[in-house]
């Protein structure tokens, strides 16, 4: 583990680690004990086990109990249901109900993993909280940075963007330096129960489970027509939805689209969902100009510095979290920005976060609200003449 000067080592530094039972955080709190502080678990139960179905909140926590009784540290238990149903499961039906792609990893970082838990670790007396995120916090010269994970396939700083910097300061990311098979081999090596226990997928209230079948359990989609967008069949009605909010921009897999007259034996992809109309457009080209815009309208971005910088901004930004990050100019436009990219990114998606950064450097985060053409809001004259 790299540590920085910012938090100086010592075996009176209690550190409460987020154990979900997996591999990473039990990895995450092996390594805190070998360095040598005093470090204590906490597992946090987000969703309640009536209503999980499959989410095996249950097994985890035996497994991290498991884990606990090898390190010989206490392991404390919390229940954030409620705060989670409020504060994140909450938003993320009223963002599908208004036809967006919500990121909730993005919303229970910020609001239950580096909120709830970490006042509650702060109540158990906790100096810093850790968890077992693959992302470095370099927390010298007096303030803290959140930079990219150096295993770039498992980097996670993506979803720590929204985080506010002031729990960030004090939390450390041991498994930032570390490569996922080298903290596999470590749990092997330290006799750790879950040394090959599966990474776990997906949210926690939805798990392995149908995603249509869980959204339908708690929204009624409106139905409408399925309609082709460009080509020789532009506009034609090629089937009926049966709703909007089951469909994500550029979503290509159960669109239960068969063969259609006049088409070819292609994938469809969803390109544009007008929730006017009910509309779903979907098209066969799979570089059609709906899925390649260069422009996007969001909200007013939360920054991961001491001072915001001063607009307009010259950086890289992603905009879902497998894509790799792309040059952009990031303007101010009416109570959030505009961001122009150098190449289009692929499929933006309201809902989802565009983030920034600078080479490793996390800057920072907001909701994309639009993409294309409907984004084009006024920019103001200082920034287009900059």
């Amino acid at each position: 583990m790299n540590s920085s000067a910012h938090h100086q080592l010592s075996s009176a530094t209690r550190v409460i680690v987020g154990m979900s039972g997996g591999v990473d955080s039990s990895v995450t709190a092996l390594s805190l004990v070998e360095t040598g502080y005093q470090v204590e678990g906490l597992f946090m139960f987000n969703w309640s086990e009536d209503e999980a179905g499959r989410c095996q909140a249950a097994d985890d926590f035996d497994d991290a109990a498991a884990v606990c009784e090898v390190l010989d540290i206490p392991l404390h238990r919390a229940d954030f249901s409620r705060e989670y149903k409020s504060r994140v499961f909450r938003y993320f039906l009223d963002s599908y109900a208004a036809g967006r792609t919500p990121n909730p990893d993005v919303l229970c970082n910020r609001e239950i993993k580096f909120d709830a838990f970490l006042h509650h670790a702060e109540r158990l007396g906790a100096d810093l909280i850790a968890t077992g995120h693959y992302a470095r916090l370099d927390h010298s010269g007096g303030t803290t940075r959140l930079l990219r994970g150096v295993d770039p396939s498992k980097d996670q700083s993506y979803f720590l963007s929204a985080v506010p910097m002031a729990a960030l300061s004090r939390t450390l990311f041991p498994l930032g330096w570390d490569a996922k098979t080298d903290v596999r081999a470590r749990a092997r090596a330290a006799g750790l129960p879950i040394h090959d226990k599966p990474d776990s997928t997906g949210v926690c209230f939805i798990g392995e489970r149908d995603f249509e079948g869980f959204l339908r359990a708690y929204l009624t989609g409106r139905a409408g027509p399925v309609r082709i967008s460009g080509g020789e069949l532009d506009g034609t009605t090629i089937a009926e939805h049966s709703g909007l909010i089951y469909y994500t921009i550029g979503q290509r897999r159960g669109l239960g689209l068969g063969g259609v007259a006049g088409a070819a034996q292609s994938p469809w992809y969803v390109v544009a969902k007008d929730i006017d109309t009910d509309t779903l457009w979907v098209s066969q080209d799979r570089e059609h100009a709906a899925l390649l815009e260069t422009r996007l309208q969001a909200s007013r971005p939360h920054w991961l510095m001491t001072l915001p910088p001063a607009l307009p901004l010259r950086c890289q930004a992603q905009v879902r979290y497998r894509q790799r990050a792309l040059d952009c100019n990031v303007h101010p436009a009416g109570d959030g920005v505009q961001v122009v990219f150098d190449e289009p990114p692929r499929a933006i998606a309201p809902g989802q976060y565009v983030v920034f950064y600078d080479g490793d450097h996390c800057l920072g985060s907001a909701e994309i609200l639009a993409a294309g053409a409907e984004s084009a809001l006024s920019i103001s004259p200082q920034a287009e003449s900059a």
